[in-house]
């Protein structure tokens, strides 16, 4: 058997400050160590229960968090950016999928470093007029191929948002309380490690019983990406397939998630370039 993880540090235990998520940043150690360590014990419990392959993909910022050193022979890691459907890069062919490390969508009052795959260029992203976070994007995408997300570790509003509304039967584990943007209560790593562990075997005997299915959305699918500034819906919009529904908010329709995804990415791609290019106007 095959399974998946997608890691993200935004929502991971202790990380709070700028500082954890850049390569310079001066706890980036500290999260890369909190990641892996979370990761591991995810990993392992899925090796005891019988997945003998696990494609991990290293999904915040430049991918190249998770320390592979640490990585036991049994597992395959997705590093590097860009790269298609991005967050769920690996997915394909798996039979279940995990999420650790993940936070609510932009927005999202009292959640730390809420936002929608990228701060500084989206502001709102639907799915078939449905808000969505990155769990839901990555969910449906994972689900367009078969694979249904069986655990969702992460911030506790997202949890209560998201997961608990579109897929009740994923696993929830509580990685972090926010109390605002950049401020969070979590519970000690060892308690953290235990409750992942516990969930991952609770998460199995679901699959066993075939209480989890794959999370879907209906094809056609329309994208309505509402951006942070004009300039960028100014030049996201010269793509022949998008139209321009106002100063900001641009949709399309692609003929499924894979696709939408793809599309989505060079829309953020675009987006952070024309921001780029104004600073040397």
């Amino acid at each position: 058997m095959k399974a998946f993880i997608s890691v993200d540090l935004e929502g991971l235990p202790f990380v709070v400050t700028l500082g954890h998520l850049n390569l310079k940043g001066s706890l980036f150690k500290e999260a890369r160590e909190i990641a892996t360590k979370l990761t591991l014990a995810v990993t392992d419990e899925l090796h005891k229960n019988g997945y003998d392959k696990i494609i991990i993909a290293d999904s915040h910022g430049p991918a190249i968090n998770l320390l592979v050193e640490d990585l036991p022979e049994c597992v395959e890691l997705v590093r590097g950016t860009p790269r298609p459907i991005s967050m769920v890069a690996g997915v394909e062919g798996c039979d279940v999928a995990i999420f650790i490390g993940y936070h609510a969508k932009f927005g999202t009052e009292k959640s730390t470093f809420d936002h929608t795959y990228s701060g500084g260029s989206i502001h709102k992203l639907e799915v078939n007029d449905i808000v969505v976070s990155e769990f839901l994007l990555n969910g449906y995408t994972a689900g367009e191929l078969g694979v249904p997300v069986i655990l969702v570790a992460g911030d506790a509003q997202l949890l209560e948002d998201d997961v608990k509304k579109h897929a009740p039967w994923a696993e929830p584990v509580i990685l972090k309380h926010s109390l605002s943007r950049f401020a969070a209560r979590s519970p000690s790593l060892v308690q953290i490690e235990k409750e992942l562990r516990e969930a991952v075997n609770k998460a199995i005997i679901n699959v066993k019983e075939n209480n989890v299915k794959p999370l879907v959305t209906k094809k056609p699918v329309k994208l309505t990406v509402t951006l942070r500034d004009t300039h960028q819906t100014d030049v996201v919009s010269l793509l022949p397939i998008i139209k321009r529904v106002d100063a900001l908010t641009v949709e399309y329709i692609s003929t499924d998630m894979v696709e939408a995804y793809k599309t989505f990415q060079a829309i953020v791609y675009l987006a952070s370039a024309a921001s780029n290019m104004l600073k040397h106007m």
